[in-house]
């Protein structure tokens, strides 16, 4: 079994006469939290897309598990047990959060086949799910809806979480319960690729990083070594974490 659950060689991605990914090679390692960092505008969430096939890679290759699934279509790539948490979360506001969670329960008709203990799990991550079971999706606040958007993504078991940008304009009380959650997702075995702007939220739960910068990779390593190197931080994010 590889160590690497998910490798893009190559990957290039065009969105119309626009070309947006040039050559990304990018490795996420099994059980690990990867994070995924730069400047905005660099090509992370068109990375994550594009793994999705959301859009489609115009040249390279995507492995999964050790499958090429570089043109599989998304319901095809979900059907492999990866989630994908979008930066526009992706919540129907007109169903209630019990409606949102049953939606991806792929294995359930009813709420009431539903993996009891899984959800006693997943509320004992996100308490909001369980508070606001029966309201409007809508109607949650931005926190809660994010969390409800994760919460989402692994009502079942899934082998890989793509997440973009989980901590976006969110509460620091929320942010630190985001973490904790995360945190007890890859003690549980996921491996979890992350898009993150939150550089405190990066150095607490990331193991591996890469870098992009103009739609490519510029760097990888583990998350520890950039967090010491403030001089490689400046050159490749224009900070210090």
């Amino acid at each position: 079994m590889s160590a690497n659950l998910l490798t893009l060689a190559g990957v290039h991605t065009h969105i119309g006469a626009y070309h947006i990914l040039h050559g990304v090679d990018l490795v996420v390692p099994r059980g690990q939290l990867t994070m995924l960092l730069g400047r905005n505008g660099a090509g992370k969430s068109t990375t994550l897309r594009t793994i999705m096939g959301l859009w489609q890679a115009s040249q390279g290759r995507i492995t999964f598990a050790g499958r090429d699934i570089t043109t599989l279509a998304t319901p095809q790539i979900a059907a492999l047990n990866i989630a994908y948490v979008p930066e526009t979360m992706g919540i129907f506001s007109d169903l209630t959060v019990k409606e949102n969670m049953l939606l991806a329960a792929r294995s359930a008709k009813r709420a009431s086949q539903m993996d009891e203990a899984r959800l006693t799990w997943i509320f004992s991550l996100f308490p909001a799910v369980e508070k606001f079971w029966n309201h409007p999706a809508g109607k949650l606040s931005g926190g809660q809806k994010q969390m409800l958007a994760v919460a989402r993504a692994i009502v079942e078991p899934r082998e890989l979480l793509i997440v973009d940008e989980p901590s976006k304009g969110l509460a620091p009380a929320i942010i630190n319960n985001m973490i904790d959650a995360f945190a007890q997702l890859k003690a549980s075995g996921v491996t979890i690729l992350l898009v993150e702007q939150n550089i405190n939220f990066a150095i607490r739960l990331g193991d591996s990083v890469a870098v992009m910068d103009n739609g490519r990779v510029v760097h990888s390593g583990t998350m520890q070594a950039l967090a010491e190197d403030k001089v490689m931080q400046r050159s490749l994010l224009g900070l210090a974490l």
